[in-house]
């Protein structure tokens, strides 16, 4: 079964390639937007659309499947999921526990491990145990990653991190309630004077802006909507730890015990949920949503009592 639904193209989309325009419009992943005109899913003013056409003005009919009937998402060496992906670029779904890239010490899996596995080709650039990697997310943080698979799409992402023209935006819970409940945090992270695994808010560290908002509150936390301008490591759990407000679950950095072990979670509740840039090479913007995996949703139903 299917469901039709009837969409006027915006003024922001007209000229945009197919699979673009309509990522965009239904808040699909391009792929599976590419995948509907593949399927001959989606028609302007009648006339069915292949994912390369240009679109124009007028009203698209979309045939969107039941997702109950989809099968689930190919999965690859180290639980990683891809969301997204063509000759440039790959959009993985990371789990907690696998790293992005190989590093002394670290003998768990790796986002470049898995890709290579999978028989995924990443771009032949930067260091060699890093190839394709444009940015990162801790071993204890799951969610959206890109990678380059070219070599021009890993020079223009590598751009557009350092230019801060990419979209991330994460969910976390965070204990208490923050006041005010949206703001700025602009404070300079750097190596903590006393731990070398830590960071924190110092004089002399590299200028780091986290934005926030509260989205839900329960008695004893927030969730929250993070979006990141600048990306330090350990960025967001730094600046909630200096706000007085440690990400629940995140021990390392103070958080209160009890309410970990409450939530049954054993890392931070922190997800990176969604990420939106521009495509490298064919223009026209490629989004990407991640659903929270088990133990965060878990610990959010808890949470909502």
């Amino acid at each position: 079964m299917a469901d039709t639904r009837f969409l006027p193209v915006p003024d922001a989309v007209v000229g945009e390639r197919a699979d673009a325009a309509l990522a965009r419009m239904l808040g699909l992943s391009r792929t599976k937007a590419a995948e509907l005109l593949s399927a001959g899913a989606v028609a302007l003013d009648g006339r069915t659309l292949g994912k390369s056409d240009r679109v124009s003005d007028g009203v698209l009919a979309v045939d969107i499947p039941d997702e109950r009937e989809a099968g689930p998402e190919p999965e690859i060496p180290g639980g990683l999921l891809i969301r997204y992906q063509d000759d440039d670029l790959v959009v993985v779904d990371k789990p907690v526990g696998v790293a992005a890239h190989p590093s002394p010490g670290w003998t768990g899996p790796t986002v470049v491990g898995g890709l290579a596995s999978a028989g995924v080709t990443l771009a032949d650039a930067g260091p060699a145990e890093r190839k394709g990697i444009v940015h990162r997310l801790d071993v204890g943080t799951s969610g959206l990653m890109v990678v380059a698979k070219s070599v021009p799409a890993y020079s223009a992402l590598k751009a557009a991190f350092k230019e801060r023209t990419v979209e991330k935006v994460y969910h976390a819970v965070a204990q208490g309630h923050l006041d005010p409940t949206a703001g700025t945090i602009d404070a300079p992270i750097g190596r903590h004077p006393s731990s070398d695994w830590k960071f924190a808010v110092t004089q002399d560290g590299k200028p780091s802006i986290t934005h926030y908002e509260v989205l839900e509150m329960f008695p004893s936390a927030s969730l929250l909507e993070i979006h990141l301008e600048t990306g330090r490591t350990h960025q967001i759990r730094v600046h909630m730890t200096a706000m007085r407000h440690t990400l629940v679950g995140d021990l390392t950095y103070g958080a209160d015990p009890s309410i970990a072990k409450r939530l049954g979670l054993t890392r931070q509740w922190l997800h990176a949920h969604e990420l939106a840039f521009e495509h490298p090479t064919q223009g026209g913007e490629v989004r990407v949503r991640s659903e929270y995996p088990e133990d965060l949703a878990a610990a959010l139903e808890i949470l909502r009592g």
